[in-house]
């Protein structure tokens, strides 16, 4: 059994791309559909702060800081809506190693620095691979807080890019996984943004969208999870829409 985790994520900018759900699906296991909105699946790249990562259950104050940078879709499966991971960068060895063989997780590792001013309420926040053997990924961004903080409208835009309990991610044997995570609801704003350096898409075999992008701030929740679980409801059908 996997232990379940318990952290904060501080500063995220939700980075937010539509694209042609076909272009989405051909990357996704069998099990999973993309999720639409507005007529388009999206893609979205989120860089953050893992703090006080721990088992769940232990006291905060024996939880480390794990910087990470995550490319990901909305999926569900069979109707239950959720996150899919293409691949995730963190910080940190042992982390990454542990979440791999833990957690079914795509986790690289990376060389990471992020630093929040907080006179200029920005997030400068820099990521080099260096996963062996894998291709590399160089991310550089500036990012903070513009206008009011709002909480996301049931049904809005806002809502179907952030308010996500759900994560799925396929193990080595083919089969579908998810973990559940529980938090309050998001805090965002609209975000001041400036990307220097992101090659998240091509490491992952995408074109970069050329749609503009919608950006959120949050400075974050406190976040538990349940232990990773085999999805065992899925039908076999083949629900891909490619020829």
């Amino acid at each position: 059994m996997v232990v379940p985790l318990a952290f904060g994520w501080r500063h995220l900018l939700f980075a937010n791309w539509p694209v042609d759900a076909d272009l989405l699906d051909a990357h996704l296991p069998n099990a999973l559909s993309v999720q639409e909105y507005d007529g388009a699946g999206w893609l979205s790249v989120v860089p953050f702060v893992n703090v006080e990562t721990r088992p769940r259950g232990l006291p905060a104050r024996l939880g480390v800081r794990l910087p990470e940078l995550n490319l990901r879709t909305y999926v569900t499966c069979d109707g239950e809506p959720g996150v899919y991971f293409f691949s995730l960068d963190a910080h940190g060895l042992s982390a990454v190693l542990g979440a791999r063989l833990l957690h079914r997780l795509p986790y690289y590792y990376a060389r990471m620095r992020c630093r929040w001013d907080g006179r200029r309420r920005r997030m400068e926040f820099t990521s080099r691979r260096l996963h062996p053997g894998d291709r590399p990924v160089r991310f550089e961004a500036s990012y903070g807080p513009a206008d009011e903080p709002f909480t996301a409208d049931p049904g809005s835009r806002a809502e179907f890019l952030t308010e996500r309990r759900r994560l799925y991610t396929q193990a080595a044997d083919g089969t579908v996984r998810y973990t559940d995570v529980e938090h309050e609801p998001w805090t965002l704003r609209p975000a001041e943004v400036s990307i220097a350096e992101n090659t998240l898409f091509e490491a992952n075999a995408f074109d970069h969208p050329e749609t503009d992008p919608v950006f959120y701030y949050s400075p974050g929740v406190d976040v538990v999870t349940t232990r990773s679980k085999r999805w065992d409801r899925t039908s076999p059908r083949d629900r891909r829409r490619r020829p």
